[in-house]
């Protein structure tokens, strides 16, 4: 019953979500009926089921090549789907802002348009009034006749100046003048509306731009993020100081890979990486501490092949994940035995200086295959160091109680997309690094691949060389 209330907030959280993110990247920025916004619709129902198929499809046991078909574009749309939703989370902080600082654009410039129409209707009247004639100066006749050019206007005798002759005016210029007289007195006509705007508005402008910048910084995430993992992982130093490791041992160097997680996506290339990066640190021992696979031996046997390749003085070790057992934990435990890894089944080997023990992960309980700290370490010589590799951190406190020295571990991918460390934290006592808990320390790696989207960020993958160092060195 729990379980299915889960899925169920999980469903109902996966179809909020992709709503949001249809409004803001279709709904807001696309026309009704438009093609862009039919082919955003139809993205926004066949990208999540294209997610399902791949979460369901290798526990469903579809056709490997199926699995690989959906994979692709079903893993990477939900890293895609993280970094989008948290990319618009940030621009509903971005959009009131946008608003108001295009708002208080358009006001000045609707104030300049306002100032350049009043010039404009002043200089028209003026324009109107010379075309009709209108006099310059108010008070003055508009048949007052100019001074004579000589300046002697008043002083001519009186009797030389003829009285006017009355005249009829000429035929049509009484009517002429009253129309002239008209078109001064009528107000100047009012200025024509400007046509309304072509381009988009300011709402439709500011979800484009928000949107697209969202886009540019969730897609160019996932893009870096993908790009890193299929680079392959980076190598990675650490010195441990032991107290019980004797001098003869000092700088015994075991190299970690953890979370390789071959399967649709994560096939032999990668395999072929990894081992070429392990091979180049010349380690003393290699330890592969689980989670190697995401399928069954008959799909991946080939991608795991390159494992045979590795090389150590002291030879590689294997111990299963919690993967192994969703993918057949017995079959893998003899395949990549007869690729020369020795399996740790809750056992244990001596070296000259310290004990080297491995436990079953705890998803083998399920099997009656759980880990068994007795049968590994119980009856050891406390006197000598001990390095244990455990796939999940959490059995830490076990180790704590049976005297090991270090844990070596993986699992938590160090949280492989951000913010997931912060998650992987709620459920384990260390996400990646090495921390210490009494007289115990443990090294969790983040892990050389990765599960579900082939995408890191915040969580670079490693291949770890841990370095022991003697305290009477």
């Amino acid at each position: 019953m729990v379980f299915v209330l889960v899925a169920l907030a999980v469903l109902a959280l996966l179809v909020a979500v992709h709503r949001y993110v249809w409004r803001r990247f279709v709904g807001d920025t696309t026309a009704r009926g438009s093609a862009m916004r039919r082919a955003g619709t139809v993205a926004a129902f066949v990208l999540p089921l294209l997610s399902v198929g791949a979460l369901v499809s290798g526990r469903a046991g579809a056709p490997f090549w199926l699995q690989q078909v959906l994979a692709w574009p079903g893993y990477l749309w939900l890293a895609a789907l993280l970094y989008l939703t948290l990319a618009l989370l940030v621009g509903e902080a971005v959009r009131p802002v946008l608003s108001r600082v295009l708002a208080r654009r358009d006001r000045g410039a609707a104030g300049e348009r306002s100032a350049e129409e009043a010039a404009e209707e002043s200089g028209e009247k003026r324009s109107a009034r010379l075309r009709t004639g209108a006099p310059a100066l108010a008070g003055a006749p508009a048949d007052s006749p100019a001074p004579p050019a000589d300046g002697r206007a008043g002083h001519e005798p009186a009797q030389a100046i003829a009285p006017p002759q009355a005249t009829a005016p000429p035929e049509g210029a009484e009517s002429a003048a009253a129309a002239a007289a008209a078109a001064a007195a009528a107000p100047a006509p009012a200025p024509a509306a400007a046509p309304p705007a072509t381009g988009p508005s300011r709402r439709l402008f500011v979800a484009r731009a928000v949107g697209g910048a969202a886009a540019v910084a969730g897609l160019g995430t996932v893009g870096y993020g993908t790009y890193g993992v299929l680079r392959g992982p980076r190598t990675k130093r650490i010195t441990v100081p032991l107290a019980k490791l004797p001098r003869s041992a000092h700088g015994y160097r075991i190299a970690v890979v953890s979370d390789v997680h071959l399967g649709p996506i994560l096939g032999r290339a990668h395999t072929t990486r990894i081992v070429d990066a392990v091979n180049a640190t010349r380690p003393d021992l290699i330890a592969v501490v689980g989670d190697l696979v995401d399928g069954s031996v008959a799909d991946l046997g080939t991608a795991a092949e390159p494992l045979a390749r590795l090389e150590a003085r002291h030879g590689s070790y294997f111990v299963t994940g919690n993967h192994e057992y969703f993918s057949g934990a017995a079959q893998w435990v003899d395949h990549v035995r007869e690729l020369g890894l020795h399996p740790l089944e809750n056992a244990r080997v001596e070296f000259d200086g310290f004990d080297l023990a491995g436990v079953n992960d705890i998803a083998g309980e399920s099997e009656g295959q759980g880990p068994d700290f007795v049968r590994a370490l119980g009856d050891r010589d406390r006197a000598r160091a001990a390095v244990l590799l455990a796939h999940q951190p959490v059995v830490i406190h076990d180790a704590v109680e049976h005297g090991v020295d270090l844990q070596l571990s993986g699992h938590t991918h160090g949280g492989q997309l951000w913010p997931g460390g912060l998650i992987a934290g709620l459920a384990n006592p260390t996400v990646a690094g090495l921390e210490r808990y009494g007289d115990t320390q443990l090294y969790v790696s983040r892990g050389a691949g990765a599960w579900g989207p082939p995408v890191r960020v915040g969580a670079a993958s490693d291949i770890t060389v841990v370095e022991l160092a003697s305290r009477q060195a």
